[in-house]
This record gives C-alpha cells, structure tokens and sequence, in this order.
C-alpha cells in the first residue's frame, strides 16, 4: 500500500491581481475575468515592474525574484515538517514542471539540491497531469525496489513562459509549488485506494510550450476536453472503490473556477466539498491540485475520502483515490 506522510505548498509573494491584468491595455477588466474564468489572483516570481513594462512578450527578458529550485526546496520543507522525517530519509526525488528551468540535468536534481537531499532522482512530466503520473507510477513500483521515503515536488514557474500581450493566457496563469512524501514501507493515516492514468497522444498540439516560446492551449477544445476527461475519471474511480464513499472531497486540476464549477454541477458534487485555491493564485499547472491537498492538510480526519483528478498536455489525464485512516 502507498501512504501520504506529507503535503507542502508555496507561492511567491508578488501579487498579480485583476486590476494589474487590466493596467497592461489588454482589453480585459476584473468583471470579464471573474465572469469566465473566475480568478481573482495570482502570484509570480517575476518582478512585477518590469513584468508592466515588456509584458513578457520575449521569454526570459523579465528578472525573476527566486528559481523555482527555490519554490520547490520551500515546499519540500513545510512537507517534510509534516511527516516528521528528515531530509536524509528520503531515497529518491521525482519531479515534474510545466516550465523547465534546464534541458538537462534533470530538474529534480537541480530542487534536491537547493532543498539539501542527497538521492536519486529523476523527472517523470506529464504537464499538468504530473501529480497523478507520479502517484500511478509508485503505486505501481514494487516495495522491494522502492526507498524508505519518496518525495515528489513540483515548482511551476510558469508566468515566466506567459505572453502578458495575450488576455487569453495572462488572465489564467500563476506560479506556485507543491511537494509530497510517500512511502509504501511506513504505515501512514493516508493512503492511496487506487490510481487511474490515460493518453491521447492525437491532440498532442491541443497545449504545448516550445523550447524557448510561450505557452499556447486551444482554449475552447481543451476546456470541453478538460471537462469530460475529469468527469469521466471521477466516475471510473468511484467503480474501482468497492466501499461508499461517506465524507468524500474533490480536488481537480486548478485551471479555472468555471471549468471547476461546471464539473461540480455535471456530478452533484457538493460546494462544502469542492476544494480548490485557483480564485487565489490562478493555474500553477501540475502543482495546483497537490497545492489543493497540501492547504487542506488538517482538515482531513479519518473515514474522509478524496478524489484527486487531473488533466494536461499530451493530452493526459489520470487521477487516485485517497483514503484516511485514524490520523493525519
């Protein structure tokens, strides 16, 4: 069995709000904004000035205020803080970004090393989908060849890849980061049922960022994609459960509130059980749902069940049911 022995999150501290958006002279305002996609804020970690100036219409021209090594070794604390290991327990680093700082190395060697972990690591990406790729990959890995302790960390610098001239894109996206420990050798209050992973190679072109460009999506077909895809999973994880679902919550990929809400509406779920941060701090890409589970930490108990669906370029999607036991 795969247990969660942590959760850690972290935003940056510069605030893009609704009312910047509408100072660039993008033709969008706070009314539009809240009315399609239902975001309030977002954070970068570019500096705001000269972010107002270029509106990052050249990739990389803007400064940035911390790396996402940074954002990731933050988050990487506060999960390690949860779990009550140290950093030398754990055996092996996986992580994923949406905006990768190098080609290589890999870029999870490059977080381990500003977070102070010595061991192995390695990237498995999936964009936005990552979470869920890395959660069936270990629930799938035998118990024999995994470490004590797995830390998955995902630090989205992704505003940096953002065309700020283009209100389609600069009104949805934020930087954040998210890290979660797993071991199937410790016993812990949350564990993972079950996982579901799939691919539709065809519609690769549907999202993607070239190297050195900005970030593009369809926007119109990959939210109908977004939609059904994460309805669809939410219902094949309900039949792989054999057990009812009593206190059951719903985290999905944060891309925005309406595509949110419109799942809610499509499979009852209730308002009180809806978790998710995308009002705050906009779509962090793969970090936005474990960000979700990380900032809800204490207010899981036991008996409580999540179901943690996501979707991402590839195009991919997968999602897990989590279940918790005596404690957390």
């Amino acid at each position: 069995m795969l247990y969660i022995h942590g959760a850690g999150h972290y935003h940056p501290d510069n605030i893009i709000d609704n009312a910047f958006l509408e100072s660039l002279g993008i033709e969008t305002s706070n009314e539009w904004i809240i009315e399609r996609v239902g975001i309030k804020e977002r954070r970068t970690v570019m500096d705001l000035d000269e972010l107002k100036q270029s509106h990052n219409r050249d990739v990389g021209q803007v400064r940035t205020l911390e790396s996402s090594a940074e954002m990731g070794a933050k988050a990487i604390d506060m999960a390690l803080n949860r779990a009550g290991i140290q950093k030398q327990d754990v055996g092996m680093v996986i992580s994923a970004t949406c905006a990768p700082a190098y080609s290589l190395p890999a870029n999870a060697s490059v977080i381990a090393a500003e977070a102070g972990i010595d061991a192995f690591t390695v990237d498995i990406t999936s964009a936005c989908s990552s979470f869920a790729s890395h959660v069936h990959f270990l629930n799938h890995m035998d118990e024999a060849a995994m470490p004590d302790y797995v830390l998955c960390v995902i630090p989205e610098s992704w505003t940096t890849t953002t065309d700020f001239s283009d209100r389609r894109t600069a009104v949805l996206i934020g930087d954040g980061a998210a890290a979660v420990i797993f071991s199937k050798k410790h016993p812990a209050a949350m564990h993972i049922k079950n996982t579901f992973m799939a691919s539709d190679p065809g519609g690769w072109d549907k999202v993607q960022t070239k190297t050195g460009a900005h970030f593009y999506q369809d926007g119109l077909s990959v939210q109908k994609f977004a939609i059904k895809k994460t309805v669809a999973t939410f219902k094949h994880l309900q039949k792989l459960t054999a057990e009812p679902l009593k206190n059951h919550y719903f985290i999905s990929h944060q891309a925005n509130l309406t595509m949110l809400q419109s799942v809610c509406n499509k499979l009852g779920i209730q308002k009180n059980k809806h978790l998710y941060n995308v009002d705050e701090y906009g779509n962090c890409g793969a970090a936005g749902a474990p960000s979700v589970l990380s900032q809800n930490w204490d207010l899981f108990k036991k008996d409580d069940w999540i179901s943690l669906i996501v979707v991402g370029a590839g195009l991919t999607w997968g999602g897990m049911t989590l279940a918790v036991g005596e404690t957390v």
